[in-house]
């Protein structure tokens, strides 16, 4: 039977969390001011974090993509939405993920079909405001964002919001107890969710969120940017001078000393060293500075459009820039995902495997189970438990062919598709 939503243990919990954000506000704003004093746009529009907004689409489609991964993921679907003749809304809560939209959909945005703007921070008010203002016909939030006062409006302003591109990790179901914890009596908040594989599914009807269909992964549908193929094309050769070459990928704060130490052992091959975080851009450009690397700045050796200035004798690129990850997965032979040496665990595996490039990720792929798992079964991705093996790995690249990379590629593609027929059938239930 299906069990009473909210719970009165959900309902006092919520109370408590709501005091919470009062209480923390001061702590929040010195925060947002401290990252703006590396990224101004954390601090600006900071009256949209209260659900002021001075423009606003009315009626469109609203997708919640938190960051940079969860933007990405979603542009394939927005731009079939777009096609469709729907307008659409994006909200994000960190730099990286508006950023990503403003570039993505500039000419959307000019022509006042897309809008982007922050989400507003855990209020009730905030929300009611927020939803009064733009109206959306219903929500997508990406991936599995959970956010309890978003969750609460929706359901009072009767406004359909489904989670989309949705994954329950293993990790996470284990933590919540196995569907019964807090955050996954939260679940059946939602007017449902376009999920990502069988398993997804399983784990969510455990927690007895409604109205599930399995759509499949968006990202396998990411349009891929041919001018940044092109660019790599033709800097490859006197960039790598016929080395092995490998693009780290979303490097993330507490791995960089496993990665720089490998770096160090493997002085035969050429390496692209791209952090996640642009904030971090300086601050990896000190760490290959004291490790004796001898490294380059992509900002400091390529023009704005792509073109290599001179011929630079170096062993490795610090990809400093926004944006141009299909540019940097170009030029090498084999990728290494970040997010794999550290607990919080590996991101994307999907861009180096749309350019038919083996992947290598650390032990801690909790985060991508779907479709890591799968593509260590295929061939096509090398999972490493230790730094040894790591190295090993780095040493004697993964033996596979394009072919098997399209075949596995081909096989997981059309979640955008699922998904918009989906939408309609979710909205009737």
């Amino acid at each position: 039977m299906k069990p009473r939503f909210p719970s009165l243990k959900l309902r006092a919990a919520l109370v408590l969390y709501s005091a919470l954000w009062w209480v923390l506000l001061p702590v929040v704003l010195i925060y947002l001011w401290r990252r703006g004093r590396k990224d101004p746009l954390y601090f600006k529009h900071i009256s949209e974090r209260f659900g002021h907004y001075t423009t606003g689409l009315k009626r469109p489609v609203w997708v919640h993509a938190v960051s940079l991964g969860e933007m990405r993921s979603a542009t394939p679907l927005i731009r079939s939405l777009l096609d469709q003749g729907e307008t659409v809304l994006t909200t994000h809560f960190t730099p990286a993920g508006r950023r990503e939209a403003m570039r993505e959909f500039t000419a959307e945005i000019a022509q006042g079909r897309v809008q982007t703007a922050w989400v507003p921070f855990e209020y009730p008010h905030a929300y009611r405001r927020f939803l009064s203002h733009f109206a959306p016909k219903y929500g997508l939030v990406m991936e599995i964002e959970i956010w309890p006062r978003m969750i609460m409006a929706c359901r009072k302003n009767g406004t359909p919001l489904f989670m989309c591109n949705a994954q329950y990790p293993k990790k996470s179901f284990e933590k919540d107890g196995a569907g019964t914890g807090l955050r996954a009596q939260l679940l059946q908040g939602f007017a449902g969710g376009f999920v990502k594989s069988q398993g997804q599914k399983d784990r969510f009807a455990a927690a007895h969120m409604p109205n599930l269909h399995i759509t499949g992964e968006l990202r396998f549908d990411q349009p891929i940017p041919q001018a940044h193929l092109d660019a790599a094309a033709h800097a490859r050769a006197p960039l790598t001078r016929g080395r092995p070459t490998f693009t780290l990928t979303s490097v993330v704060e507490g791995e960089d000393a496993v990665y720089l130490q490998m770096i160090k052992q493997t002085p035969s091959a050429f390496f692209i060293y791209v952090p996640r975080a642009p904030e971090r851009f300086n601050e990896t450009a000190q760490m290959l500075k004291d490790a004796g690397l001898n490294y380059a700045r992509r900002s400091d050796i390529f023009d704005e459009n792509l073109n290599l200035k001179g011929t630079p004798q170096i062993d490795v690129l610090l990809g400093d820039s926004f944006g141009e990850m299909y540019f940097y997965l170009g030029l090498c032979d084999q990728a290494i995902v970040g997010g794999g040496f550290v607990e919080k665990g590996a991101h994307n595996i999907i861009e180096p495997l749309a350019l038919k490039k083996p992947v290598i990720v650390g032990p801690h792929i909790w985060t991508i189970e779907y479709p890591a798992t799968e593509a260590i079964a295929a061939g096509v991705c090398k999972l490493v438990e230790t730094e040894a093996a790591f190295l090993e790995a780095v040493n004697a690249p993964l033996p596979t062919s394009d072919a098997a990379i399209t075949a596995f590629y081909d096989a997981h593609a059309g979640g955008v598709a699922r998904t918009l027929a989906a939408i309609p059938k979710a909205l009737d239930a």
